[in-house]
C-alpha cells in the first residue's frame, strides 16, 4: 500500500516532503513489528540493541558512554536499559580495575544464550520482498541522506 493509502493524504508539499513522511512512517512502521517480534523474548529494542553492542566487544567491557556512542537510538537512556538489563540477568555490571570512576559492562552467558535465539528473527526479514541490488541501493540512499 502506498503513503497517500496508508495515511490518507493524497497530496504532498512536494516530492522531498512525500518521501521525508514516508521514511518516518516506514520506520515507526518497522520498529512496531520489531517489537512484536522482541515481545515473547522480553526485551526491548534499545535493550536488544545493548546486547548486540555488547555482544560485539564481547570479552572486552563497555562504559555506558560507549553504548550511548554506539546505540541506534541515541535520545535512549542507556543506564536505566543497563540496569534493566542486569535486573534479568543478561549483563553484569563491575567497577573497573583500573579506573574507579569506570563501570565495566559486560554481556552475560545469558545474554549471549538469548541473542543466538534471536538471531533468526533480526531485522532483514522486513526487508525480504527487496531483491539484494534493491537493498543495496535503498542503503546507499539512506546513508546518502545522513552524509
Amino acid at each position: 500500500m502506498n503513503i497517500e493509502e496508508e495515511i490518507k493524504q493524497s497530496t504532498f508539499k512536494d516530492a522531498y516532503h512525500k518521501a521525508y513522511i514516508n521514511i518516518l512512517y516506514t520506520s515507526n512502521w518497522l520498529q512496531q513489528r520489531q517489537s512484536a517480534l522482541f515481545k515473547p523474548f522480553g526485551v526491548t529494542l534499545p535493550q536488544y540493541n545493548v546486547l548486540r553492542i555488547l555482544r560485539g566487544q564481547f570479552p572486552k567491557p563497555a562504559t555506558v558512554n560507549l553504548l550511548i556512542e554506539r546505540m541506534l537510538d541515541k535520545t535512549s537512556n542507556a543506564s536505566r536499559i543497563v540496569d534493566k538489563l542486569e535486573a534479568k540477568k543478561l549483563v553484569t555490571r563491575e567497577q573497573c580495575p583500573t579506573d574507579r570512576r569506570t563501570v565495566d559492562i559486560l554481556i552475560t552467558q545469558q545474554g549471549m544464550d538469548l541473542l543466538k535465539e534471536m538471531d533468526s528473527i533480526e531485522g532483514g526479514s522486513q526487508l525480504g520482498i527487496l531483491t539484494q541490488d534493491e537493498a543495496d541501493h535503498l542503503s546507499l540512499l539512506l546513508d546518502k541522506i545522513r552524509s
